[in-house]
């Protein structure tokens, strides 16, 4: 597997390419290309160009979860496919991968953070598969469906508030969730922002593989601040799952890098950055 950034806080000294507050990652396997979520504007799209890698021939798009900064990237890759169609270039009909929850309407101090589009408008471009439980992608790369969240283990609190038919309730985020690909070596975890707590991802990809070696995590680990809240308790879950590498970016404070380095070797993440994994 082959994995580009093409969306994160962090630019690279000599990369000329933009950054922004948001997440997508770039995945390529055999059996095509796929793309771990969509940043917050059209800068996924923008990168993607500047690197040579295609958009419109994207296999499968997975969304980590319903926010913004994840999911607002949307419409500048439909705008994309509706180009190339018009254009009568060749354009597969890409799967669109997410928990069911992922497209609620959700705010943070009355503002909208959910995503932009519809069930229903999306279904028009993807193929959409809505689903809680684990999903086999490829051989090798699983979609973790919802995460349980296990009592012993540091969760993170509510973001805001989630539309729900009986009103707006406190958005614990049940639709965060992450891919694991299974490598040679182990498990590679990828993560949007790890609402759902890093240690109980570790855990479920544990589950759901049947495999207790974990090689890297890569992506954001909602650890931000100066102190963030259950970092020691989080360094020390992650340093007992014997990870070799941590590729810690978008939501994850300088202080919390400096923490987890203790866990295990701490990498440099940037738009650009390539990492390969078998």
């Amino acid at each position: 597997m082959e994995l580009t950034v093409l969306a994160d806080n962090t630019t690279l000294t000599d990369r000329y390419l933009l950054g922004e507050p948001g997440l997508a990652l770039h995945l390529r396997l055999p059996e095509g290309d796929f793309l771990l979520d969509c940043g917050y504007s059209d800068v996924t799209r923008v990168n993607a160009t500047r690197l040579g890698l295609d958009l419109a021939q994207l296999h499968t798009i997975v969304l980590s979860h319903g926010h913004l900064d994840h999911t607002w990237g949307l419409p500048y890759l439909l705008a994309l496919f509706a180009e190339h169609a018009t254009e009568g270039r060749p354009l597969p009909r890409p799967r669109l991968v997410a928990h069911p929850e992922a497209l609620t309407p959700r705010f943070f101090e009355g503002q909208p953070i959910g995503s932009l589009l519809s069930q229903d408008i999306l279904a028009d471009h993807c193929d959409l598969t809505l689903t809680r439980e684990p999903l086999a992608l490829t051989d090798r790369l699983v979609f973790l469906g919802e995460i349980p969240r296990r009592p012993d283990l540091v969760t993170p609190g509510p973001v805001g508030e989630r539309r729900t038919p009986d009103g707006l309730v406190p958005d614990t985020l049940p639709d965060d969730t992450a891919l694991v690909y299974r490598g040679t070596d182990g498990l590679v975890i990828l993560t949007g922002c790890s609402h759902a707590g890093i240690a109980n991802i570790v855990e479920r990809a544990r589950d759901v593989t049947g495999e207790d070696r974990l090689t890297a995590i890569i992506g954001g680990l909602h650890l931000r601040g100066p102190a963030p809240e259950g970092l020691d308790a989080t360094v020390d879950a992650l340093a007992g799952t014997g990870v070799t590498a941590l590729y810690p970016c978008h939501c994850t404070s300088l202080a919390a890098k400096i923490a987890l380095n203790r866990a295990a070797p701490v990498f440099e993440v940037g738009v650009g950055s390539r990492f390969v994994w078998d």
